[in-house]
């Protein structure tokens, strides 16, 4: 077993617990990039609030932030250590983020553009946070300053002595703006478009939190804000060693370094942990599956497969076969993810067209057409045997699900749900399945992102193509599941089958009365 199967196996077990906790919904570890913008909002108007009063001068910096934080009652105070815990905030969220992409193998294959663009991202708040501290011009901000000065000395392509700066206490009101003017407006652009740039190949990006979560950390940054308060250490002095220097880990964690190494090997240890992080999609490569293929014969250009992608891989242009339709549709095969969600939205995949033929489809996949679909369920309805036959229709990604059959249980597993027509289903119920039971990603957290969600919308008819009403309700069970949930999953399945057989039960008894009658 490889070292990520029970890392995968570990952390899936700990969003278990978070589920019954919070609700799928409000789970945190389901929304870690969500609150990273939305402690990104707190840092941006506290920030602008403490802007508002602060002296840009060498000179009137740490007064004006004692003033911010003493001041002005509680209010100033509040909205400085609100701007510092929602910055910490920020960092936390951004690396289990990053670790839950890596724990559960998100983050190699199609997910590489998202990986690498996302490391620098935390480059840029770590540095933006560091002239944070720079600029109260405690003993804190000197100490800082002089060590970011040393390591951008020790840079080969940067000549001077920017450290000079600080001996003597030589540092100048202009070189102080400009530092004030870097963290106030330069370093926030940069940063903006990194997280335009992290985010540029996916369709569908939410960045707000969902509202009760939302609430719910704002009120711990608030009481931690009043419980613990933001407070500077003494003026920046150049000519006293300050006795005791309080650093925030999560921004400040290079500079202890520099106490058992020079600064350029400082540098070569947080480099190579950059590099290392950047070159992970490719530790191992992971090999590219084909992209999804247009078929225009059986496409009327409905534009239904390119709503619905994930990653922006399928885009809409002008007719160019003469059919009488309009538009047609064009897949990126650099972006296509190979999940097949296009092939669930496409009218053309309703299984019961060309019954006696090859079933084709606007857009299909090579590797796995859906014709090859139909005819794997075909295949496993005929060996369904005894009562209560069900088929299982299961996401491959959610876990193996070849434990579960049995004579009266086969299973159809596909590359995401969302890949699933939704007339798949009513399908299976008409030629001779008792029950359909559906099964995949948790709820909140399709490896494809909105295969869940998709497949929800079709069924309650907000999202074409539906699951018509004539299929049978009552012979449909949905239990999304891991690989942590199998022991849950046999029981709902267990419960399905137990169900099924009192439909059944109820059934010959209405047969029973009206033969009577």
């Amino acid at each position: 077993m490889s070292f990520i199967n029970p890392l995968k196996y570990a952390y899936l077990a700990i969003e278990a617990w978070f589920n019954v906790a919070f609700g799928s919904e409000w789970n945190p570890l389901y929304n870690m990039g969500r609150l990273t913008f939305f402690f990104f909002w707190v840092v941006l108007i506290s920030g602008l609030y403490l802007f508002i009063f602060f002296d840009t001068s060498l000179s009137g910096a740490y007064a004006s932030v004692e003033a911010i934080t003493y001041e002005q009652k509680y209010f100033g105070g509040v909205m400085r250590s609100l701007h510092r815990y929602a910055s910490d905030a920020v960092i936390i969220t951004i690396i289990l983020h990053m670790f839950r992409e890596f724990a559960l193998g998100r983050y190699n294959g199609f997910r590489w553009f998202s990986w690498i663009t996302g490391v620098p991202t935390l480059w840029f708040v770590i540095t933006l946070g560091i002239t944070g501290y720079w600029l109260v011009w405690d003993e804190l901000g000197l100490y800082v300053a002089k060590m970011s000065s040393e390591l951008i000395d020790a840079l080969p392509l940067i000549p001077g002595s920017m450290s000079r700066n600080f001996v003597g206490d030589q540092v100048s009101d202009r070189f102080f703006t400009l530092m004030a003017f870097l963290h106030f407006l330069g370093q926030p652009l940069f940063l903006v478009a990194a997280l335009w740039l992290h985010v540029k190949r996916l369709s569908f990006v939410k960045v707000s939190a969902p509202q009760g979560l939302a609430i719910g950390s704002f009120i711990a940054l608030l009481a931690l804000s009043l419980a613990e308060p933001a407070v500077s250490h003494q003026a920046a002095d150049a000519a006293r060693v300050p006795a005791v220097l309080n650093l925030d880990w999560f921004y400040l964690n290079v500079y202890p370094l520099m106490d058992y190494f020079s600064a350029g090997h400082t540098w070569v240890i947080t480099l190579s942990i950059t590099f290392l992080l950047m070159i992970l999609p490719w530790l191992p490569p992971k090999k590219a599956e084909p992209a999804a293929e247009v078929h225009l014969d059986h496409c009327n250009g409905c534009e239904q497969c390119a709503d619905d992608c994930p990653y922006d891989a399928i885009t809409v242009q002008a007719r160019t076969d003469g059919a009488k339709f309009e538009h047609e549709v064009v897949v990126n095969p650099a972006l296509c993810a190979s999940c097949g969600i296009c092939v669930g939205s496409c009218p053309s995949s309703n299984p019961f067209r060309q019954k006696n033929d090859s079933l084709v489809t606007g857009i299909d996949m090579p590797q796995r057409p859906i014709n090859e679909i139909r005819d794997q369920m075909d295949a496993a309805i005929a060996k369904l045997k005894g009562d209560n036959k069900v088929i299982i229709l299961g996401c491959e990604h959610a876990l193996n699900f070849s434990s579960l059959e049995a004579d009266n249980i086969q299973v159809v597993s596909l590359f995401c749900i969302g890949m699933m027509p939704a007339t798949l289903v009513e399908y299976a119920l008409v030629h001779g399945a008792e029950g359909v039971f559906i099964t995949g990603c948790r709820t909140g957290d399709c490896f494809y992102r909105y295969g869940n969600v998709w497949m929800d919308e079709r069924f309650d008819g907000e999202r074409q193509p539906i699951l018509r009403r004539r299929a049978e309700r009552s012979r449909i069970k949905v239990f999304r599941a891991a690989i942590t949930d199998k022991r849950r999953l046999h029981k709902e399945l267990a419960e399905f089958q137990n169900h099924l057989k009192s439909l059944k039960q109820d059934q010959l008894s209405v047969k029973k009365e009206g033969s009577h009658e």
